[in-house]
């Protein structure tokens, strides 16, 4: 049987398709042949989702997410009623990504948490999964999850890059751990001991693309394909073959995602 790997989370609207001659549907073939069985092609703002859900219509093996990430402007927040409608999409797997962000906004702004709050809700009242993004927040973010319910939902911390006592927590409320390209450098040997803790049925892999490119391809625009070096990571600090931690991890996605492909 052919390994195929999932890639948890990406942006494939934009990933830069001048090697393909701006051919998306050329990108996609060779991502098939490079072994990609699935992709969530991941929404940050409203406005340009319509395109992404166009572009990736005729690819079953890309699912989508929908949601507002917490860096977009403040008026950018969408209601309830627009999260639900969106996210009643078949296509649509997830809910996000959202969270909270300190990085660039000020620590606790209101706004910010009144979004993650939306975002949480219509999650539970649409049964999928939320796709969580923390930054310099992960106190906050943790608590909101735990406070809000977000467990009736479930979900994953997406591009974990935190410490094991954030990992836990997310645990504890059901959550998976997604780990990127970031694993694969020099100075995340913290992360890569987090790596080797995380229960095998809690573990995702993914790119982030056409950010956070894996070594050997660190400072370059990332691609879903490169999915395979954060695996190949996975099964050297698990004692995995390849093909397992791919099986494992495509295994994984699915029951996040609630989709048998």
């Amino acid at each position: 049987m052919t390994m195929l790997l999932a890639d948890s989370h990406c942006h494939l609207d934009r990933v830069d398709l001048a090697p393909w001659g701006g051919d998306f549907d050329a990108f996609m073939q060779e991502a098939r042949a490079g072994g990609m069985g699935m992709m969530v092609c991941v929404g940050i703002d409203l406005e340009s989702y319509p395109a992404m859900r166009a572009l990736v219509e005729p690819y079953p093996e890309v699912k989508v997410s929908v949601g507002v990430h917490p860096n977009e402007e403040p008026e950018l927040t969408p209601s309830l009623e627009t999260l639900l409608e969106r996210g009643a999409d078949p296509r649509v797997v997830a809910i996000g990504e959202t969270g909270l962000d300190y990085f660039r906004t000020e620590p606790g702004a209101a706004w910010q948490h009144e979004r993650f709050h939306l975002h949480i809700e219509a999650a539970r009242q649409l049964n999928k999964p939320l796709i969580i993004h923390t930054r310099e927040a992960r106190e906050d973010t943790l608590r909101v999850l735990e406070d809000r319910g977000a467990r009736d939902a479930g979900g994953v911390m997406h591009c974990f890059v935190e410490d094991w006592a954030t990992a836990r927590r997310a645990l504890d409320i059901g959550f998976y751990i997604s780990f990127s390209g970031v694993l694969t450098y020099k100075s995340a040997a913290e992360l890569r001991e987090v790596a080797k803790k995380v229960p095998e049925d809690r573990l995702l892999i993914e790119t982030d693309s056409p950010y956070l490119a894996p070594v050997p391809h660190r400072g370059k625009p990332n691609l879903p394909m490169y999915v395979r070096h954060v695996a190949e990571q996975l099964a050297e600090l698990r004692g995995w073959t390849l093909e397992e931690t791919a099986a494992r991890t495509m295994e994984n996605a699915r029951r996040l995602f609630r989709t048998e492909s």
